[in-house]
């Protein structure tokens, strides 16, 4: 019989594990779609930002009531979890808690720990919940987060709630660890609501709880791809890979920055035509759907956990402009995972479907409203740039459609005619100085 339950547990070990990878491969295909970009350079610096900022939490902290309870339930998600490579040990070869054959009372102060954490994280996502769904926080009901979103957030706070509590609970009816009385520092308080079971049902639940302990984290595991809780994952490469050039510092593209030198070259003949490239790919101006991004952009939107920092800090959106930069991550991500199955069902080959990011899920409202103040990329916690999309995608209509407000391409076109945005005649650009 022991020996169906270790097979058993290999199976549901094996398939849990290999459904996750298969997902890690559809999302890296994903954001392989991406243009290439260079983020390779300083290395010590990216290294720096991934741990202050993913493994430190500096940003998230900037907001110290929210920053301390995501703290705790981080830091108990990590730490918590490293019982779980007991539990797949004990599960394959049959022992029971078999570390605390090898490190002796250092093993009881870490089930203490742990104890200790779980219950603080409990506490913790509890408050979230009221948060989102008593006090009901404005950062949390914007329309953006309508139906799914939000179905989505609660089912990852619910999750957390059962797994913290079958943990405890998992040690409050193991008799042999309660007998130790060394780490039970919380289930032995829970303990006594199972006197009234006799020594079999108690090892009974024991067993079915250890079984959904490890089951749900699984699941859990998997469903990550689906959630917003992707973060817990990409946070770390988001945050090395981040732009690390100053703020408000925009690329620029190759085939113009080529045009510009050429123009500019005094020994360059401006009517010899220039060589064909048979093999070269149509240059695209900015962006109109995910394949134009770069890759460090559809990073961003998988990364992206919804918290709404973002949207409460833009000046557009503080004044009632429909721009949200929140949604703007939500729809790029929305939009990736459609190319996505698409090029499931089409066994590797994207069709096109009539459909794009600019237009179908972001409009030139939204694009427009941007005031480009980087307020969105200084509050994300995990170092996403919402702008560098809306930019992209403004390049876009501006190169590529002409279709920019009419008050910028009058500025434009004063510019190009005047060599100023104003409407004056060039020899009257100094006129100013004689005012007084």
């Amino acid at each position: 019989m022991m020996y169906i339950d270790n097979l058993l547990f290999a199976i549901i070990l094996v398939l849990g594990i290999g459904f996750f990878a298969k997902n890690v491969k559809k999302l890296r295909r994903n954001i392989k779609l991406g243009q290439d970009v260079n983020r390779s350079d300083n290395p010590s610096v990216r290294w720096k930002n991934m741990a202050m900022i993913a493994l430190g939490q500096s940003k998230m902290i900037k907001r110290p009531i929210a920053g301390f309870l995501h703290v705790i339930v981080y830091a108990g998600f990590i730490i918590i979890n490293l019982e779980v490579l007991e539990i797949i040990i004990d599960g394959l070869f049959g022992t029971h808690r078999i570390f605390s054959n090898y490190i002796g009372s250092f093993y009881s102060f870490l089930i203490g720990s742990f104890e200790i954490l779980a219950v603080l994280v409990l506490v913790a996502v509890i408050v979230f919940w009221f948060r989102r769904n008593i006090i009901k926080l404005k950062r949390f009901v914007g329309s953006d987060l309508i139906g799914a979103p939000k179905q989505d957030a609660d089912i990852i706070l619910y999750f957390e709630i059962v797994l913290m509590s079958l943990f405890l609970i998992m040690n409050a009816t193991d008799l042999h660890f309660q007998m130790m009385n060394s780490g039970n520092v919380i289930s032995q308080f829970i303990t006594p609501l199972f006197y009234d079971m006799d020594i079999t049902t108690v090892e009974i639940v024991e067993r079915c709880v250890w079984w959904l302990h490890i089951v749900g984290i699984l699941i859990f595991l998997n469903y990550l791809y689906y959630s917003k809780h992707l973060h817990i994952l990409l946070a770390f490469p988001n945050t090395y890979f981040a732009d690390l050039n100053s703020k408000g510092k925009f690329d620029n593209l190759e085939s113009v920055t080529k045009e510009v030198k050429l123009m500019m070259d005094p020994n360059a003949d401006p009517f010899a035509a220039q060589p064909v490239d048979d093999n070269a790919i149509p240059t695209k101006f900015g962006a109109s759907d995910v394949q134009d991004l770069n890759w460090v952009q559809l990073l961003n939107a998988y990364t992206c956990t919804e918290c709404g920092r973002c949207t409460s800090s833009c000046p557009a959106n503080q004044t009632g402009k429909k721009l949200s930069p929140r949604k703007i991550m939500m729809d790029t991500r929305d939009r990736l995972e459609e190319v996505g199955r698409n090029i499931d069902t089409n066994k590797g080959v994207f069709v096109p479907d009539n459909k794009s990011l600019l237009n179908d899920y972001i409009s030139t409202e939204e694009l427009w409203a941007c005031t480009s103040c980087n307020a969105c990329v200084e509050e994300c916690p995990v170092n996403i740039s919402p702008l560098s999309i809306i930019m992209d995608m403004r390049r876009y209509l501006v190169m590529e459609q002409s279709a920019a407000p009419q008050s910028l391409n009058a500025m434009m076109t004063n510019i190009e005619n005047n060599g100023a945005p104003w409407q004056y005649n060039q020899q009257d650009r100094l006129n100013w100085k004689e005012e007084k």
